[in-house]
């Protein structure tokens, strides 16, 4: 009989309690789906994570994740980007990821609407917003993201789906519950707003010490790394 791994047990702790979360917040757990955070993971491990019931990881840098994505493929792994994009690696999104969960300004929304067209795509996205207001965090301010919906509703080679945001890390998960509520109820007014060709689907939020909150808060995905993989690899 083959032996359970490690990151199997976790993989299954962590699910068990997303679905937990869900339904003590009287949701059904299907509505919440997990990206595995494989930044500085390697391939065996995430090969590893596929094979016992991950499908979905998430990658914060682009070189990293091309390699990655070059030698697991896109068949038995789905892959989102998750961390800060910089203008410059735009150009080798398309069709490396299903989803964009950090699109904080209009420039680069045209710049993925752009090189998504020259590959005949759409590339669906997520708004990131700094609800916290750190200096630190990326993301369009909350009284800006009507404006900047409305700038990129025109835009026919990205799709945005919702809303991301990363609260201030804290031991206590409480502490960012404050957080996740202010983005649902941004999506909530921007859902009533009802802005053309935009969707409020999606709420991305909550990470290996929080996810249970965000989950109580409306996450419909949340980000988790240490929990399954371990602590992170120096690089």
């Amino acid at each position: 009989m083959e032996t359970r791994s490690l990151i199997a047990d976790n993989l299954a702790s962590v699910k068990q309690r997303m679905a937990s979360a869900a339904r003590k917040a009287g949701r059904d757990p299907q509505d919440v789906r997990l990206v595995a955070v494989t930044k500085t993971v390697s391939v065996e491990k995430i090969a590893e994570a596929a094979r016992v019931g991950g499908c979905v990881f998430g990658e914060n840098k682009v070189q990293e994740a091309s390699e990655k994505i070059e030698k697991l493929g896109t068949e038995s792994c789905h892959w989102h980007f998750i961390g800060r994009l910089q203008r410059n690696k735009v150009k080798y999104i398309p069709g490396l990821f299903e989803l964009i969960h950090s699109v904080d300004n209009s420039e680069l929304a045209e710049d993925i609407h752009h090189y998504s067209l020259k590959h005949d795509r759409v590339t669906p996205v997520l708004i990131q917003v700094n609800v916290s207001g750190e200096t630190s965090k990326s993301g369009v301010h909350p009284n800006d993201l009507e404006e900047l919906l409305a700038m990129v509703r025109y835009l026919n080679g990205i799709s945005v789906r919702g809303l991301m945001t990363i609260p201030p890390f804290d031991p206590d998960p409480e502490k960012s519950r404050p957080h996740f509520a202010a983005l649902r109820k941004l999506r909530d007014r921007m859902k009533a707003v009802n802005i053309e060709n935009i969707a409020m689907d999606e709420l991305s939020m909550g990470m290996s010490n929080d996810f249970e909150v965000a989950i109580e808060e409306g996450a419909t995905w949340v980000r988790v790394g240490t929990a399954i993989f371990g602590e992170r690899e120096a690089h």
